[in-house]
């Protein structure tokens, strides 16, 4: 249970060295800035170093002009940035000239593109016209007649038969398609209100031809031609584009790698604090760190560091990072969900590794689906980086484990019987649907569930004396009086019920049961007058006494109720094997041929709804059952600055 050893170190130096120091802490990748203000009770000298960071402009508009490009830039590893040497004023000038650049192309490249769309829409626009034999100018100039071109539902065009004795209830078409026609109709000027009203009536949707001169089809060819000149122009911006990406493209390269990192280390500035013309720069490093960061900071003469132990510092939260073996190390995934542990507690991720290993292997146990488990996570690791996936892996392998105890091989429940009796037994050990065996599995859920609230009760007691909690580790409900009075119920009704044990009395129920009840009750005076609080008295005996009534007796709730939870342990099992008894069901029902596909098909079903189940089911153990009692939750995370990803 491992929660890494960090430092809190304190810089304090000139003014003139503080960028270098920043740069230093930043190449390191293993410092945490903190607020340096926050480490003293006395700031009255002191002032926050709020200054413009010089590269976040140049920077930006580097990032703005790259998304013209459709390009992407990657950082250059540390090595190459080191390599770079670029004067402020030629990286602002670059900077504006790439930029306005792309911008230019990509303002060139947006105008052309627009004018293809608007000629597109033009031709689309006239093209229904086409085999139309008239000159458009001749139309617009009519002084007598009026024209209307546009489409017409095919519905209303059989309408039209109704107007046959209205002779300018007329309507050429020219062309069709699956819902409409395109033409045109006419109508003398003095009739064009009454016949437009008609046509509109008729659902006729005018298409205005204003702006065309000459013939339709004479107009589609001039557009044609203008949309192809601006098509060309958007191929040639796109190779003036690509010409100039490909020779720009190592600089921009450079420039962005310098501009980022230079940005990320100034920034560390801002967790710093002024003090006339020295400056106090606080973080946190790992403990193996220090004897680097001495050494590298020994080189500046100004520059005085010194380090302290995190211990020391627990009340400004010390940032946490977990340091598991790899066995458990998936599992961090689990604890980060609920809440990283504080500096000083107790790292619950191995606890979580193996009681999560067995849990899902007991409840999802059968052989072939758990290797198929393995090997889907194994996939989903290998191929989408998936954390689930390295949690899938172990747990299929607890499947595959308890599978053989249980004898499951995809469902067929004798498929390992002869080895078992090579190995000596006369039948499989677990046989799951006997009522006898019914019984045992679900009293060994119980069982399992008791003996892992005793681990977690254990465990609270070693986490609070060790956070020197002394009232929640000897007077809480998940103290030395919750295990006293929890064991005392198990040993003695269970034992009773169990073995027949008759230990049971007035001395035992008295000092095994009421007395720790009665500690728990007065926990909080308890632990004043133990930890020497001088407010251990409660203000008011009368709320006291009702508050802490309900409170007790919610956690003596919480004992029997934890524990019956781990009754799905045992329920589980026996899904399993009732699921797959439906499966072969079905298939008995389905001939030869079928009961095969039915079989492969249940057995998938099986393994996606009851996978997804267990392992919510196991997570909620954990959290609910496990988690509530030694575990708050209340880190956070160690988050050093990394400007570049190489190891």
């Amino acid at each position: 249970m491992a929660v890494q050893k960090i430092k809190v170190i304190s810089i304090i130096g000139r003014m003139d060295d503080l960028d270098e120091v920043t740069a230093l802490c930043g190449k390191s990748r293993v410092f945490h800035p903190d607020d340096a203000l926050s480490f003293y009770s006395d700031t009255s000298d002191f002032s926050p170093l709020n200054e413009e960071n010089p590269y976040s402009e140049p920077l930006q508009q580097l990032k703005d002009a790259l998304p013209f490009t459709n390009k992407k830039l990657k950082l250059l590893c540390s090595k190459d940035v080191a390599k770079i040497n670029i004067k402020t004023d030629e990286l602002k000038s670059y900077v504006e000239y790439i930029s306005n650049s792309f911008k230019q192309l990509h303002e060139q490249r947006a105008a052309a593109q627009k004018k293809v769309e608007i000629y597109n829409n033009e031709i689309e626009r006239i093209s229904h016209f086409v085999g139309l034999d008239l000159n458009l100018d001749d139309i617009h100039h009519c002084g007598y007649i009026k024209f209307r071109f546009g489409s017409l539902p095919k519905e209303s065009f059989e309408k039209l038969k109704s107007y046959n004795q209205n002779p300018y209830v007329v309507f050429f078409p020219c062309t069709s398609d699956h819902l409409h026609y395109w033409g045109v109709y006419f109508s003398p000027i003095e009739m064009v209100s009454e016949v437009d009203r008609i046509f509109s009536s008729l659902y006729f949707e005018r298409t205005r031809l204003s702006d065309f001169t000459g013939s339709p089809e004479s107009g589609v060819k001039v557009l044609s031609k203008k949309r192809d000149e601006e098509i060309q122009k958007v191929k040639q911006l796109d190779e003036q584009f690509n010409n100039l990406w490909k020779q720009e493209k190592p600089m921009c390269q450079k420039v962005y790698s310098w501009l980022t990192e230079q940005s990320v280390y100034f920034g560390i500035r801002s967790y710093a604090a002024k003090y006339n013309d020295n400056f106090i720069l606080t973080g946190w490093i790992p403990e193996d760190k220090e004897k680097y960061f001495k050494h590298e900071l020994d080189k500046f003469e100004s520059v005085d560091c010194t380090f302290e132990a995190a211990e020391g510092q627990l009340l400004h939260s010390p940032p946490v990072k977990l340091e598991n073996k790899k066995p458990f190390k998936p599992f961090e995934f689990f604890v980060d969900m609920y809440g990283l542990p504080s500096y000083d507690e107790v790292d619950p991720t191995p606890f979580v590794a193996i009681t999560y290993f067995l849990l899902f292997g007991i409840m999802f146990g059968d052989l072939g689906q758990g290797l198929c488990v393995s090997i889907i996570g194994y996939l989903m690791w290998k191929m989408k980086k998936m954390p689930l996936g390295k949690i899938l892996m172990p747990c299929g392998i607890s499947s595959s484990i308890f599978g053989i105890v249980f004898g499951s091989v995809f469902g067929f429940e004798h498929a390992l019987d002869p080895l078992y009796k090579v190995m000596g037994f006369s039948e499989k050990p677990v046989e799951v649907m006997k009522p006898t065996t019914t019984n045992m599995i679900i009293y060994s859920a119980v069982g399992i569930g008791i003996a892992l609230v005793i681990i977690a009760i254990l465990i609270n007691i070693y986490s609070s004396i060790k956070r020197k909690n002394f009232e929640n580790a000897f007077f809480g409900p998940n103290g030395v009086a919750g295990l006293v009075f929890y064991s005392a119920l198990v040993v003695g009704f269970g034992g009773q019920l169990a073995f027949g044990w008759q230990i049971v009395n007035s001395t035992y129920v008295l000092c095994f049961i009421i007395l720790p009840i009665i500690i728990m009750f007065f926990r909080d005076i308890f632990g004043g007058l133990v930890e020497r609080r001088p407010n251990w008295k409660p203000e008011k005996w009368g709320d006291y006494i009702m508050q802490n009534f309900f409170e007790v007796f919610e956690f003596l709730l919480s004992y029997a109720t934890n524990t019956m939870s781990f009754l799905r342990v045992g329920a589980f099992v026996l899904v399993h094997a009732g699921m797959m008894l439906v499966v072969f069901t079905l298939a008995e029902m389905s001939g030869p041929v079928g009961s095969v596909i039915v079989i492969i098909i249940g057995n998938i079903f099986v393994m996606a709804l009851e996978g997804l189940l267990v392992g919510i089911q196991v997570l909620r153990l954990e959290f609910y059952e496990m988690f509530s009692r030694f575990f708050d939750g209340g880190g956070r995370p160690f988050n050093p600055i990394i400007v570049h990803n190489e190891q």
